[in-house]
């Protein structure tokens, strides 16, 4: 199978996925958005400080561990090319406090049982599995952040362009206080390219096509568990039913 063919499949995957995630495709709620903000908080510190570490260090390439690592460093540490120095936690915390949430009440923050059920399931799908399993991981969910899924805006900007705009109106939040979605749009882009391409032209080089689709098809799967966690605690913290 070509690397073209493997894409193409990939891709596929990842258009499903985007077409058929409740919390693209149902209306974006203040309760939605603050328990996004709180819980991709907490996710984006885990992924990249532990899960995504444990991929670099069982991939053998050399350059792309090192690629990895320092997309890692943008997350957690410091973006100099898109965040203007500040991890992209602390942007998503700012955005936070302009939806109504308290710093230190995001910062007291704990995962939703959903959450951790999700982390634990990475955990399985990036530690324990041949690398480049674990490589599409990494990448799968920035790809649905990149243009050309689903349908309207997301396939012409991307899911943080669809938020870009949900929140905004929801909000009244200009394009600049919003800017923790705009930088991933760009820095999903370079992260995500740079991952695809490196799990197809290795998934033919050693023979593992299907094993990356399935791979890719996994990891939707829990994304989706993950983002309809969000989604219902959200829908509780609109109904009164649950206090941030």
């Amino acid at each position: 199978m070509s690397r073209r063919s493997v894409l193409a499949r990939l891709d596929r995957v990842v258009d499903e996925f985007s077409g058929s995630c409740r919390f693209f495709n149902e209306k974006m709620t203040e309760g939605r958005a603050k328990m996004f903000a709180m819980q991709h908080r907490l996710n984006t510190r885990q992924r990249n400080s532990v899960l995504k570490l444990r991929v670099a260090t069982n991939t053998p390439d050399w350059d792309l561990r090192l690629r990895i690592i320092g997309a890692c460093a943008e997350e957690i540490i410091a973006d100099h090319e898109h965040g203007g120095g500040r991890p992209h936690w602390a942007i998503l915390e700012d955005l936070g406090t302009r939806i109504g949430l308290r710093r230190a009440q995001m910062r007291k923050a704990q995962p939703l049982p959903s959450t951790r059920m999700c982390w634990l399931s990475w955990e399985a799908l990036m530690s324990n599995r041949h690398w480049l399993e674990g490589l599409v991981a990494n990448t799968c969910a920035e790809r649905v952040n990149i243009p050309g899924y689903g349908t309207g805006i997301r396939r012409k900007h991307g899911w943080f362009g669809l938020e870009r705009h949900r929140w905004g109106r929801l909000f009244g939040l200009s394009d600049k206080e919003l800017e923790f979605f705009e930088l991933h749009e760009a820095a999903d882009i370079e992260h995500s390219n740079l991952g695809w391409n490196a799990v197809a032209e290795h998934a033919t080089r050693l023979a593992m096509e299907d094993a990356v689709v399935e791979a890719c098809r996994i990891n939707l799967i829990v994304w989706n568990h993950y983002l309809t966690g969000i989604a219902e605690a959200g829908d509780a913290v609109d109904r009164g039913k649950l206090r941030l």
